[in-house]
């Protein structure tokens, strides 16, 4: 018995192979993720207790650790995200030109460069000007450092996803704002960019998911603190930093407290995407 396929059976076939061909690699995908999470949950809640909060990293907790990554994140996105988001528009909208070409260019280029590095970088800035005095040499092992080397890291992860996210308007969208009379750098402000929010805040979200996880950077210029957080010009402690310093010592408790650590700054991650998710989902309802 022979069976003949015509056009559309085959057309459905294939469709059917794709569509499992891509939730197998979904899935693919999911598996790292997962076993992170399984991982971290099973080793990290063990020593997860209202202490776990309060103390200190010289006394096995992670509360000061918890305040610096809240600070250094806020304080980076404050300066990355404006600075990035504008560099995305200007490449979107106003980047078909050799100076455009250029300031792609060395985006891409940036985007490239290994964190270690950038921390040397805002190590031997601060270092330098604070031997010429322009600068107070508190500065090179300070909050003030970290944010310089973090948002150096962000600014350029921002600009590239902004640009991305800005070049899938429709340029009908643009033109249709245009033909009302709406001078365009407002029809950018008021048009595009609101039509592109979503992609926008994903790509600051994975900006400061990024850097809120880096630790060689930190090493070099926030260089961690046992105490609570004093101030721009001091040492201040983190997350991956406390993670990096917990995972080594000799301790199998501090080990354990790495892993509870690991838990909480990848709940964090996870709690501002969910929670800028729900304000996008909100807003679009409202509209």
């Amino acid at each position: 018995m022979t069976f003949r396929f015509d056009r559309d059976t085959r057309r459905r076939w294939k469709d059917l192979a794709m569509n499992v061909a891509a939730f197998l690699c979904v899935v693919l995908a999911l598996i790292p993720l997962g076993s992170l999470l399984f991982e971290a949950s099973v080793r990290g809640l063990r020593s997860i207790t209202p202490s776990f909060f309060t103390l200190t990293t010289a006394n096995g907790g992670i509360g000061n650790a918890i305040q610096g990554t809240l600070i250094l994140i806020a304080l980076t996105a404050v300066i990355a995200l404006p600075v990035g988001i504008l560099t995305g528009i200007y490449l979107a909208e106003y980047g078909k030109n050799p100076v455009g070409a250029a300031v792609r260019f060395f985006v891409d280029v940036m985007t490239q460069i290994p964190s270690i590095v950038v921390g040397i970088f805002a190590f031997s800035l601060i270092l330098e000007l604070g031997a010429a005095g322009i600068v107070d040499k508190r500065l090179v092992f300070s909050t003030t450092t970290g944010v310089i080397a973090l948002s150096t890291i962000m600014i350029p992860f921002v600009a590239r996803t902004s640009e991305e996210a800005l070049r899938l308007v429709p340029i009908s969208t643009r033109e249709s704002a245009l033909a009302l009379g709406i001078p365009r750098y407002r029809a950018i402000l008021r048009v595009v960019l609101p039509s592109s929010s979503s992609a926008v805040i994903t790509g600051a979200l994975l900006g400061i998911a990024r850097v809120g996880g880096e630790t060689a950077p930190l090493l070099m210029t926030c260089l961690g603190s046992p105490f609570w957080w004093q101030g721009l010009d001091q040492p201040c402690e983190s997350l991956p930093h406390t993670i990096y310093v917990f995972a080594l010592g000799p301790d199998s408790a501090l080990n354990q407290a790495a892993w509870g650590a690991s838990l909480i700054l990848v709940l964090m991650m996870l709690g501002i995407a969910i929670v800028s998710r729900v304000v996008i989902r909100l807003r679009s309802v409202s509209r």
